[in-house]
């Protein structure tokens, strides 16, 4: 498809100002700009909003900050009211530990696709090279670069992408941290399940429901790299929780749900 998509770039953020920085740099760094930046902040203290203040003095588009009250884990609702912000048609949705290969938008752009989603993989760097990273501020890799893990996911062919077909079951490979669909898709199934608790599962569940609704996914590999910071393993004490939720929406092949974006529309 051509480039002629509009797009909002989200990215859920809490209390890491050092790693939006390089996300936001790496915003700008991009070949195709986003029609504009939404970072929506579950309740981050006031080094980030402030941050956030500094880029948004010259930055190429539109930023947007989007804040609640820190209560504990909530993204999927920050998430929800920051989707409901977007004035776009297609959303790009990545982590707020990120950082974006200068043509990432330009690739989800052109692998996007009707009645599809979109979702790709990353590249670590590790905890050791974490110091050197943000001295430098650090926005570009290759296949060489110190301090990264799978490094074959640095590798950009655009020819290759081309071979991963359209997939009506959910992969085992989607991450939240990289991933795109149209709008209308995400209000359709009613945005991501605010009943689900603490960390994780939160992508795959609203994939899912997209998945229940028709809508294809396809895996965006050789195209869309981004490179994910270390960072220690979140809280998953809540993780069977949501498991079961998201368990019956596969087999009861569950659309939408009671509490999603409809709340902020």
């Amino acid at each position: 498809m051509p480039l002629n998509i509009s797009c909002s770039l989200v990215t859920p953020t809490y209390n890491w100002p050092e790693a939006l920085e390089l996300l936001l740099l790496s915003v700008k760094n991009q070949s195709v700009f986003p029609n504009e930046v939404i970072v929506a902040d579950d309740g981050s203290r006031k080094e980030t909003k402030e941050l956030i203040e500094k880029f948004q003095k010259n930055f190429p588009i539109p930023l947007i900050h989007v804040w609640h009250e820190d209560n504990k884990n909530q993204k999927p609702a920050i998430m929800n009211k920051a989707v409901a912000k977007a004035k776009y048609e297609y959303i790009i949705e990545i982590d707020g530990d990120i950082i974006m290969h200068k043509d990432f938008v330009k690739d989800h752009l052109q692998m996007a696709s009707k009645n599809t989603f979109l979702y790709g993989s990353r590249v670590n760097i590790l905890k050791p090279y974490l110091t050197e990273l943000f001295s430098k501020k650090q926005i570009e890799f290759h296949f060489f670069s110190k301090g990264i893990k799978k490094r074959g996911r640095t590798l950009r062919i655009p020819l290759l992408a081309n071979l991963y077909k359209e997939e009506s079951s959910r992969s085992k490979k989607l991450r939240g941290c990289n991933m795109s669909f149209w709008r209308s898709d995400f209000i359709k199934i009613n945005g991501f399940n605010e009943d689900l608790v603490g960390w994780g599962i939160d992508d795959s569940e609203m994939a899912q429901r997209l998945l229940n609704t028709g809508v294809k996914g396809k895996r965006l590999k050789f195209r869309g790299l981004v490179y994910h910071i270390y960072h220690k393993e979140q809280d998953k004490s809540h993780i069977h929780l949501n498991e079961l939720i998201e368990n019956e929406t596969t087999a009861k092949k569950i659309t939408t749900i009671e509490k999603g974006i409809n709340q902020y529309l």
